[in-house]
């Protein structure tokens, strides 16, 4: 079986054809298609999957719980946090080898990028608009 992460792939580029279909046989094929796909993902997993497990990160800061957040949910999973709980500490309950190589590599990549931005902007603010070199 292929994995869930295939699947919402093919899944999305079927769809892409179904919304640029010429003809109408083309759009019912993609929207055959679409259903078979999504029976697929509705499937019940197979047993030798390995079992959910609550993985709890703390994040540095607000924008990197925001992003965290939104990657997750890209991916459908839920996360949340237990009452008491620091506002950048999150939790989910996943599959921890198909969460760490999917979404948490994704989550990495795009926090380097976010910071680079937000580094970049801070010093052209800090030399071009307020004429400093931010020097201490």
């Amino acid at each position: 079986m292929s994995s869930q992460s295939d699947i919402y792939e093919r899944l999305k580029k079927v769809e892409a054809l179904f919304a640029r279909a010429g003809t109408a046989g083309e759009a019912a094929a993609a929207a055959a298609a679409i259903e078979r796909l999504k029976a697929q993902v509705g499937k019940k997993p197979e047993r030798n999957e390995e079992p959910l497990v609550e993985l709890q990160y703390s994040l540095p800061d607000a924008w990197a719980v925001r992003l965290f957040f939104a990657v997750c949910r890209k991916h459908g999973i839920t996360p949340y946090r237990s009452s008491r709980q620091r506002y950048t500490t999150v939790v989910v309950k996943v599959q921890s080898s198909q969460f760490l190589t999917v979404v948490f590599a994704e989550f990495q990549l795009l926090h380097r990028e976010m910071m680079g931005y937000f580094n970049e902007t801070a010093e052209h603010l800090i030399r071009n608009v307020m004429k400093s070199d931010g020097n201490e």
